[in-house]
């Protein structure tokens, strides 16, 4: 069936609204953005009611411990929801407010030589990290230290909102790298020790491996781990989680008020992965090793921000099944990815 051709006035009239949008929050005094972003979100979480539920039922399932205290549920959705608002409109802040000159106002890399050393080294590298704080600013903030690495991001349908989002990442150091396609490019990046950012938490279907994630098992992309052992690459398994800066402070004393400056994130490094450690293992038991390692680093981070986390996902609507015969399973583990595709997870902003 063939794709209904797009509206060209409509497309230019959403890029225009855009343009206008971003142009207004860069131009308000921020206090003035972070409030009317608390308001836009208020509204957001107030008319949401399906994603609100999606979200308390994942929090359940995932805290046990306060499946039954609807308030504390609440309190993260609420929070969930601010924080989501909030980064978005940080997003549109980052170019005016993120240089050279000003990042250490903004980032702060508490295990900064956990990440320097790998994206240092002539090995690739594959910047793993979730939808957790705020993700796009993994590839942002190592731009303005000079690395130049890749995020597989899935073109916007919009062909002038998508010149304007690569626009944006290219300016931060960013090469992109289609999700639907582009295996060649992928390949060439990885065989020249590239870098390259994905987003590893989101659920993989039936082709997926089943891995641990907050004691339920979840379908997680295998590509990950077949690409880091075809092409030798350590995985850089990375959070950007916003903070209270007096936790990272000299002197908290002389520290403004939390909430003065809300633009304020950690780069934390989570884990560190070398495919060549599970160099004994079966290819399919290494994929799991690999995965579930990850996956593990990812929640580690999602519970000391859980407000900061995603929770809209429906991450575990994908079930184990008896049908699936363990030789399917095999096969489905050994066959590295031939094209960037449904098999291959995406990249910041996805």
């Amino acid at each position: 069936m063939a794709r209904k051709p797009r509206n060209r006035t409509a497309d230019l009239a959403l890029y225009l609204y855009v343009r206008f949008v971003v142009c207004v929050a860069q131009a308000l005094p921020p206090a003035i953005t972070y409030a009317l972003s608390d308001a836009v979100a208020w509204i957001v979480y107030a008319v949401a009611a399906g994603r609100r539920r999606v979200a308390r039922e994942n929090l359940a399932a995932a805290f046990p411990e306060i499946a039954n205290d609807p308030a504390a549920i609440e309190r993260i959705v609420r929070g969930m929801f601010r924080h989501i608002v909030r980064a978005a409109t940080e997003l549109i802040l980052i170019p005016r407010k993120l240089t050279l000159d000003t990042w250490r106002r903004h980032v702060v890399l508490p295990n900064g030589g956990l990440i320097h050393a790998p994206l240092l080294a002539d090995r690739a590298a594959f910047i793993v990290t979730g939808h957790l704080g705020n993700w796009e600013l993994a590839g942002i903030s190592l731009g303005l230290f000079g690395y130049h690495t890749h995020a597989i991001a899935r073109p916007q349908d919009n062909p002038h909102i998508e010149r304007f989002v690569r626009r944006f990442r290219q300016s931060a150091g960013q090469g992109i790298i289609a999700k639907n396609g582009e295996f060649d490019q992928l390949a060439a990046v990885m065989r020249a020790g590239g870098k390259v950012a994905l987003l590893a938490d989101q659920d993989a279907g039936s082709r997926g491996v089943f891995v641990d994630f907050f004691g339920r098992p979840a379908s997680t992309h295998k590509a990950i781990a077949l690409l880091a052992m075809q092409y030798d690459a350590v995985l850089v398994v990375t959070s950007v989680t916003r903070e209270r800066r007096a936790d990272f402070a000299a002197d908290p004393a002389r520290t403004p008020a939390v909430g003065m400056e809300p633009m304020f994130y950690a780069v934390t490094c989570e884990d560190v992965i070398d495919p060549r450690d599970y160099a004994g293992l079966s290819r399919l038991a290494a994929v799991r090793e690999i995965t579930q390692r990850y996956t593990a680093a990812l929640e580690r981070a999602i519970r000391r921000h859980p407000e900061q986390y995603f929770w809209l996902h429906r991450r575990w609507k994908t079930r184990p099944t008896e049908k699936r015969s363990a030789r399917a399973a095999r096969r489905h583990s050994q066959a590295p990815p031939r094209r960037v595709g449904s098999d291959t997870p995406g990249g910041p902003g996805l």
